[in-house]
């Protein structure tokens, strides 16, 4: 599996897939075992029902194998490609039995997969031409993040930090426990300076004032814009304060925007000149890209 992310572990990845098995399956298929013969080979057809980016490619050969090592799959598409409706993408091949217990946590893990790295696709081809990269959050579902995480790498976004343990983010609580913006950075700093720790530090904003108060500390690697992108009455984007917040900043540390992250915005984001958009929808708010598993008995 050398096209796994620098996050995800083979061992991991198997140790996930057996304990998602054990909730599905538990002591047993007995619908299966009561009425496939044990005997019986089939084939499976996967089919793209819409149109999107495959994700989960390398999942469910995991899955497959882990189920029964006999299966084998063969792809005419591969993790992070485009497919369309109607088309056929690939084949498993096996024992009936295995194929009918896998089929459903396969789909699960490739359909959510699959819906999270189609829309990411849709917010980087949205703001093309411009020099900035689509981020995802820690909005993800529970157990899920890596993965969910990979399928949004795989769609062309960028992963942000894994979880709290491996980057420094100073959000609003954080500045008001520690009593002001420049306290928060001055003990994130001195804090990966003891340790010492890799971190990078970046900080929430909501104000231009805070933007200056950041800037003079100086402390921060990357400087968070969190809702400065307005919408009005209408549903119309105002981004004039992220606009006077990239200008203060201009091109010291780099800027993030966050919030009102649309498709329909995302553009107007892009062009006020911030290095990164993070977008939690990505993948708190999945819609499945419809695939299917039909079984041909041999």
């Amino acid at each position: 599996m050398n096209n796994l992310p620098d996050y995800i572990s083979e061992k991991a990845l198997r140790r996930f897939v057996k304990d998602a098995l054990a909730e599905d399956v538990g002591s047993g298929d007995v619908t299966t075992e009561a009425v496939v013969d044990e005997t019986l080979q089939a084939e499976g057809q996967f089919l793209a029902k819409a149109d999107g980016v495959l994700a989960g490619l390398t999942m469910a050969e995991c899955v497959f194998s882990t189920v029964d090592d006999r299966i084998r799959c063969f792809w005419e598409c591969e993790d992070g490609g485009a497919i369309r409706a109607g088309a056929t993408f690939g084949t498993a091949h096996g024992p009936a039995r295995g194929l009918l217990v896998a089929e459903r946590l396969v789909l699960n893990l490739m359909q959510r997969m699959s819906g999270i790295a189609t829309g990411t696709r849709r917010f980087v081809d949205a703001v093309e031409g411009f020099p900035v990269q689509i981020m995802d959050t820690r909005k993800t579902a529970p157990g899920l993040r890596r993965f969910d995480k990979w399928a949004v790498r795989l769609g062309g976004g960028t992963n942000h930090r894994l979880g709290l343990h491996d980057m420094f983010l100073i959000k609003e609580n954080h500045i008001a426990a520690a009593g002001g913006v420049a306290q928060a950075l001055r003990a994130a700093d001195r804090h990966r300076r003891e340790q010492p720790l890799p971190a990078l530090i970046e900080i929430e904003t909501r104000t231009l004032d805070e933007v200056r108060e950041v800037l003079r500390t100086g402390c921060a690697d990357r400087i968070l814009l969190d809702n400065m992108a307005d919408m009005s009455a209408s549903g119309q984007i105002d981004v004039s304060r992220l606009r006077a917040a990239t200008a203060l900043i201009d091109g010291r540390i780099p800027a993030e925007a966050s919030g009102n992250v649309t498709l329909d915005t995302v553009r107007a984001i892009a062009e006020t000149g911030v290095q990164y958009i993070s977008c939690g929808a990505l993948t708190h708010s999945v819609e499945a890209l419809d695939i299917s598993l039909q079984l041909r008995m041999m």
